[in-house]
């Protein structure tokens, strides 16, 4: 499996026809792999879905690849391309502003968009403290969150 070290992702950039595709190909697993998130971090840990708190499952996912893909990168492996996605969540638009997440795609090679496999959603465990607990959770980015290489 990749590690940050390992990868070199291409600057971030708006999406290519390629990407469209890609992200298309897997968007029913991305939205099912939100629902099930949400569903699994509100039984323990519900901060870090919170931006999402009052919205419907059916408005959470109620997006779009070719309008809500808003940026990518890439990097090539021996084993394929991983692709970052920016994913803008239309109902979430709170003080800090519109919604995102952020999605970890796999292209293997030589088959076009028919093996594209879904890998991970970034959910942020952040600011730890001295005893190295997060103190912070964040499925849902802002618009400013950088799209970094995530391994989940």
């Amino acid at each position: 499996m990749a590690s940050a070290e390992q990868v070199e992702l291409n600057a971030p950039h708006a999406p290519t026809e390629k990407a469209f595709e890609a992200f298309e190909a897997v968007e029913h697993k991305i939205k099912a792999e939100i629902l099930k998130s949400r569903h699994d971090w509100d039984k323990h840990e519900p901060r870090m879905w919170s931006r999402a708190a009052g919205i419907s499952n059916e408005d959470l996912v109620a997006f779009t690849i070719r309008n809500d893909l808003v940026e990518c990168r890439s990097a090539p492996t021996s084993y394929g391309t991983i692709i970052l996605g920016k994913i803008r969540l239309p109902a979430v638009k709170d003080e800090e502003g519109e919604g995102f997440v952020h999605v970890r795609i796999h292209d293997p090679p030589n088959r076009g968009t028919d093996d594209v496999i879904f890998h991970s959603l970034f959910t942020d465990e952040g600011n730890r403290n001295a005893d190295g607990h997060p103190t912070t959770w964040r499925a849902i980015q802002t618009r400013d969150t950088p799209l970094e290489f995530f391994n989940e």
